[in-house]
């Protein structure tokens, strides 16, 4: 099945769908194995029994010849890469660049209106907190003296 023209992307791609026959053929295993009624002579069927066990026997075996494939795969891609050379993951990463200078500047330009916004947010955001406290004074200014208004318009009746 694999051939000496196949490259890495396509195994890993074939390696990935053998995981997913893995997966499936695993779940209908334990479907199978949910199912099936053990024999304790109430309720046993010997066809049905049998053919249960027939079909997980099957299962089995299937899942036993993915796994030889997967192993294969694994071989073939690990022969493919070993004449790679590692590069370290921080030279993956987009944002480290040989011209830092150039993302430094494109970084700031873009965060600069953000900062701007946000430091016009937060005052704002304090003189609300200002305004509502002065509000809550207010209120407890007038309703202490709507207290004393009834309390002499009660004395006087």
């Amino acid at each position: 099945m694999l051939t000496r023209d196949v490259n890495t992307a396509s195994l890993c791609r074939i390696g990935q769908e053998t995981v997913q026959d893995i997966v499936l053929r695993t779940m209908e295993i334990f479907q199978l194995l949910r199912n099936m009624q053990l024999p304790n002579g109430v309720t046993y069927h010997p066809n049905t029994h049998q053919d249960r066990l027939g079909k997980l026997q099957e299962h089995l075996r299937t899942l036993s010849v993915l796994f030889r494939k997967l192993r294969l795969v694994y071989d073939k891609c690990n022969e493919n890469c070993t004449g790679l050379d590692l590069i370290p993951p921080e030279q993956l990463i987009p944002f480290v660049e040989d011209d830092g200078s150039k993302h430094d500047d494109r970084s700031t330009s873009q965060s600069r209106p953000a900062t701007e916004e946000r430091k016009e947010i937060l005052e704002v955001n304090k003189k609300l907190k200002q305004k509502n406290q002065q509000l809550k004074q207010i209120m407890d200014q007038l309703r202490n003296l709507i207290w004393e208004i009834n309390s002499m318009l009660a004395v006087r009746s």
